[in-house]
């Protein structure tokens, strides 16, 4: 399932000048894509065209090839689902009851839910750990807990393509890590997850594309660890902050840390990471059944690979492979950060001196 959009121009009426200026994008099953911009960038509204709930003023948005405007609402909306930004509802409905709205495409509007329906709703519920609040009335539990609410009734009805706005936004550090897992967990089983953020880091460390919007309309668009850079941080948010590392027993994360506000009112001016390095990566496979998804991705990047060496150690009942590479430094951190999001492994890279 791939999801395009083409040439995309949108403005309000109120205003002279385009909020999108020829945006192009496209993302595909397995993909995780970021939207990326300040306050009053057009993450939202791009979202909203997107889906056609606001009319593109030139461009379109495809599906599989398809302009999704010609394509009828009960075919579309079995294949994208969306959760918006959460607001406090005044609703009877119990949260359980809200979840299974998710399911009306399956149901019928006149249908009562099938075992199922049902079935897949406590899924839901206990994935996105909501048990303790299924019996509530949506009007009288917070606004994290909403948002939350709003995630499972988007994922109870089994997209092809999810789509979220600012999912992460009123939630704790519990919630907000639950949420992104629970994204690269369905990205893993072939759904294409695109979500807007103000988190530069959310971005960096879950999505494999990443869509930059600045507010003067201009755009840029690829491999995240391309376009996530210092440099272009510090023209898109007018802050300089640094890209680091942090180490745990198993793992190294890519972070940003917001240093200082700078300001600059001159035209944005985006660059593309070209760095190259040599570099080793590390990884110790304690799950055997994620073996074939570590050789899935290192095939992804065998163009780049100059050595491979595996071995299995089993008296520890684990895999070990080191691999060294001759590649862009976007692209072995990209490596990186996908094998991190696998469970059942530990990676960890080292790059040459020339890299650090």
């Amino acid at each position: 399932m791939r999801i395009q959009v083409s040439q995309g121009c949108f403005s309000y009426r109120h205003k002279q000048r385009l909020v999108l200026d020829n945006v192009e994008f496209e993302a595909s099953s397995g993909d995780v894509m970021a939207v990326l911009g300040p306050n009053g960038a057009g993450k939202t509204t791009l979202l909203r065209c997107t889906m056609g709930f606001l009319k593109w003023n030139s461009g379109k948005s495809l599906l599989n090839g398809r302009d999704m405007a010609s394509i009828p609402g009960k075919e579309l909306w079995r294949i994208i689902s969306y959760v918006p930004q959460a607001k406090q509802i005044v609703s009877s409905y119990t949260v359980r009851e809200m979840i299974l709205l998710g399911r009306t495409g399956e149901i019928g509007m006149f249908s009562l839910p099938s075992e199922k329906d049902l079935v897949k709703a406590d899924e839901i519920i206990e994935r996105l750990s909501l048990e303790s609040i299924a019996s509530e009335k949506c009007s009288e539990i917070s606004g994290g807990e909403l948002q939350m609410v709003l995630i499972a009734r988007a994922l109870v009805s089994e997209p092809e393509i999810l789509i979220l706005d600012e999912p992460e936004s009123n939630l704790d550090f519990k919630n907000q890590l639950l949420v992104l897992d629970t994204i690269s967990e369905l990205a893993s089983e072939g759904v294409c997850c695109i979500f807007n953020t103000h988190y530069p880091s959310h971005a960096l460390r879950r999505a494999n594309k990443t869509l930059v919007l600045s507010p003067d309309g201009s755009h840029i668009f690829g491999s995240t660890r391309k376009i996530l850079t210092e440099d272009n941080i510090r023209k898109i948010f007018g802050v300089e902050a640094v890209i680091g590392s942090i180490e745990s027993d198993d793992k190294i994360f890519q972070d940003v840390v917001p240093v200082s506000i700078i300001n600059d009112s001159g035209p944005v001016r985006f660059g593309i990471s070209a760095e190259r390095a040599v570099a080793t990566v590390s990884i110790i496979i304690s799950d055997i059944t994620a073996a074939s998804k570590v050789n899935a991705i290192l095939h992804d990047y065998s163009c780049y690979i100059i050595g491979r060496m595996g071995m299995p150690y089993k008296k520890a009942g684990v895999n070990i492979i080191n691999i060294i590479l001759d590649a862009p430094v976007s692209e072995i951190r990209s490596l990186t950060d996908r094998l991190n999001l696998l469970s059942g492994i530990s990676v960890k890279t080292t790059f040459g001196k020339e890299a650090e």
